[in-house]
């Protein structure tokens, strides 16, 4: 596992991480969430022993990494795709990191190969696309065949093809029991990725829940289809709920048409028994929840740095 126990990291007055404590389990993929300067980079490089910790501590299976002998064997990461020498081929790149570890020629053979870089192993990083520092980065975490692994924002410089690959590679790595923390600012492919977030804004921790609680908590409303959806309108709004009609004729705004009702202030199961009592038949019964980005920017929305402004259609001259 990788565990954050009361971080807190300082660079001269600025508190960047501030009592940090959170617990990244194997068997899933944990999204690491939070705005630009929220300390999620510090707390990797902490992790990684890049950093010292003013207080707290950041272990991988229980000890510091930089204790560990052989440590690309226990764990792998990557933090920031264009930290190589762009003299160096990928091949010579990788050999360099392995031999440090004791990891022979041919597992940097099958790594360049699992990524996708083997036709381009001998030639010079200096001519590869981000992407395909990408690519190489995350062939360097996967040297070891370790069983945890870290990622800071490695989807950038991506193609669709390429993103669906490595949403594919964290989730088979997770499925072997592996622990993964991701960072990224693309939502929606962490939502597609994730199992599990954390979500930290100023340095403190928000949120260290499921991907669906998260949701589940910025529950939105829930859409009702009903053979007698008036009626059922009439019922609900007695018991307290707010019942509005979506796609409704404009010439009977207060009658519901054939898009359902929009209800807030039950659930779907009170909603159900409402409905069962009633004797009105269901066709539809849907809880609507908040997208992982409407969550993340309604958790964060006091922990931003630098806030913008919405976009007008003129700009001040």
């Amino acid at each position: 596992m990788i565990e954050v126990r009361g971080l807190t990291m300082r660079y001269g007055g600025t508190l960047a991480v501030d009592d940090l404590t959170f617990t990244v389990k194997p068997g899933l993929v944990t999204g690491f969430l939070g705005p630009n300067g929220a300390g999620k980079s510090t707390t990797m490089r902490a992790v990684l022993g890049l950093e010292i910790p003013a207080a707290g501590a950041a272990l991988v299976d229980g000890r510091p990494y930089a204790s560990l002998r052989r440590p690309m064997h226990t764990m792998g990461a990557l933090l920031d795709a264009g930290a190589v020498h762009g003299g160096r081929t990928a091949r010579a790149h990788l050999g360099c990191l392995a031999r440090s570890n004791g990891i022979g020629p041919r597992r940097v053979a099958a790594v360049l190969d699992q990524v996708g870089l083997e036709d381009v192993a001998d030639r010079r990083i200096s001519g590869f696309s981000l992407g395909m520092k990408q690519r190489l980065g995350i062939a360097a975490a996967l040297l070891g065949d370790p069983p945890v692994l870290m990622f800071d924002e490695p989807l950038n410089g991506l193609d669709p093809e390429g993103i669906r690959w490595i949403r594919d590679l964290l989730r088979s790595l997770a499925a072997q029991d592996r622990t993964v923390l991701l960072s990224s600012h693309l939502m929606n492919e962490l939502a597609l990725t994730a199992d599990h977030v954390v979500v930290i804004g100023r340095g403190r921790l928000i949120s260290d829940t499921t991907t669906d609680a998260l949701a589940e908590r910025f529950q939105r409303d829930v859409l009702v289809r009903a053979t007698r959806s008036e009626r059922l309108a009439e019922i609900l709004r007695a018991h307290g709920a707010t019942v509005t009609a979506e796609h409704v004729d404009p010439t009977t705004p207060d009658r519901p048409g054939d898009g359902g009702l929009s209800v807030r202030g039950l659930d779907a199961a009170g909603i159900g028994d409402l409905a069962l009592r009633a004797g009105i038949a269901l066709r539809e019964l849907t809880p609507r929840s908040a997208s992982l980005e409407e969550a993340f920017m309604e958790l964060t929305a006091d922990s931003v740095e630098y806030g913008s402004r919405p976009a007008t259609a003129e700009v001040a001259r």
